[in-house]
């Protein structure tokens, strides 16, 4: 069964609690086992993993590649603003990678404007809330498999 990698950065473990009129009121755990079924109700199954430290998640990137997962879901959170670090870890690995974000990060504080994350990833879901994380499922698993995003 292909692997799918879920991949949240800083404070997403405080999802549920962290100012819910932005972010929600379901945990990290919760949107985890619902992505987990979806996964494998198409024959995929999700791993999932969050850290607050740059370098943890860097590590995840690169163990990703060596264990054969076949796509990454990435929020790198705000280091998704400036971590070049983590833009080169996703540069550095043919693992496909769709960035998500809970917020349209393009409609708020202007520092959050930017993601240096964008240009290395297949792509980027911005603005849905937590569905966001649907979307990208769905657009990771056709990255996979090789279909085109017009179909269906």
């Amino acid at each position: 069964m292909m692997k799918i990698l879920l991949l949240n950065g800083p404070n997403l473990n405080r999802l549920g609690k962290r100012e819910p009129d932005i972010y929600g009121h379901v945990t990290l755990p919760e949107l985890e086992g619902k992505l987990a079924k979806q996964a494998e109700d198409e024959g995929f199954q999700l791993f999932s993993a969050q850290s607050n430290h740059e370098g943890e998640l860097i590590d995840y990137i690169h163990k990703a590649e060596d264990e054969g997962v076949g796509g990454i879901i990435l929020n790198p959170g705000a280091f998704t603003h400036y971590s070049y670090a983590i833009r080169d870890a996703v540069a550095s690995v043919s693992v496909p990678v769709v960035e998500v974000h809970i917020s349209n990060i393009h409609a708020r504080e202007a520092f959050r404007h930017q993601s240096v994350v964008a240009a290395e990833s297949v792509g980027q879901i911005v603005g849905f809330g937590l569905f966001g994380y649907d979307l990208a499922l769905q657009a990771i698993i056709k990255y996979i498999k090789g279909v085109e995003m017009d179909e269906d």
